[in-house]
């Protein structure tokens, strides 16, 4: 069975950090591959004006994880799930043979408890949380931590997480990248725009991948 981590999230845009992060969680995790998940339109986020089309954002994480074991996925476009809990179970569905960890960093945990059923979420596959540097209090003082906190795991058997029975959480102290999509936003609002991606793009990325299909160029 192939180990895969599963990183969700707008990538407005993909950048260092994500590459970093996810590299790093394959060598903790001892993971065969990455998926990013790139979102259509994270609910959370609805009526945000600087978030760039899909397209290019789903090319920016191509570029962004060449040449790496990280796979870019339009899945959730393709397959019309909105939220992550239904992105999961479908594939789960799809690519049974498969063990599957969902990544997410501590930046993202204080929020965790407004996903669409995010306890449902955490019953279906082990959780690593990866240290964002300045987030440290408010990932561990989150809402969501006061349930899954009986559900620690420590990060020395971080390699083993596929023998944990979901709910299971592990809290991974990463080398620190300060690199935010905000901040690049910021500096440059137009990045979109040079990425040039085109619907035969987005499309083209398919579902992920696994180990009986041939590589994906456009991501190595």
């Amino acid at each position: 069975m192939a180990r895969i981590g599963l990183l969700g999230g707008s990538f407005n845009p993909a950048h260092r950090a994500h590459r970093r992060i996810s590299l790093n969680a394959i060598r903790e995790l001892a993971l065969d591959e990455v998926w990013w998940l790139v979102s259509p339109g994270n609910p959370l986020k609805e009526g945000a004006k600087d978030m760039a089309p899909f397209h290019a954002r789903l090319q920016s994480a191509r570029t962004a994880a060449r040449r790496s074991r990280i796979r870019v996925s339009a899945f959730e476009a393709d397959a019309g799930t909105r939220f992550t809990v239904d992105t999961v179970r479908r594939l789960k569905q799809q690519f049974p043979s498969n063990d599957y960890v969902w990544l997410m960093g501590n930046d993202t945990l204080p929020n965790f408890h407004k996903w669409r059923d995010w306890r449902g979420l955490a019953r279906l596959v082990p959780i690593a949380v990866i240290s964002r540097p300045g987030y440290d209090s408010a990932a561990h003082a989150a809402r969501a931590m006061g349930w899954l906190r009986r559900f620690v795991r420590p990060s020395s058997q971080a390699k083993r997480w596929t023998e944990w029975s979901a709910p299971a959480i592990t809290f991974l102290r990463l080398p620190p990248d300060t690199t935010s999509a905000t901040a690049i936003r910021a500096l440059d609002p137009n990045w979109h725009r040079r990425m040039r991606a085109s619907r035969r793009n987005a499309t083209s990325a398919g579902l992920p991948l696994t180990a009986r299909r041939p590589l994906d160029r456009s991501s190595r």
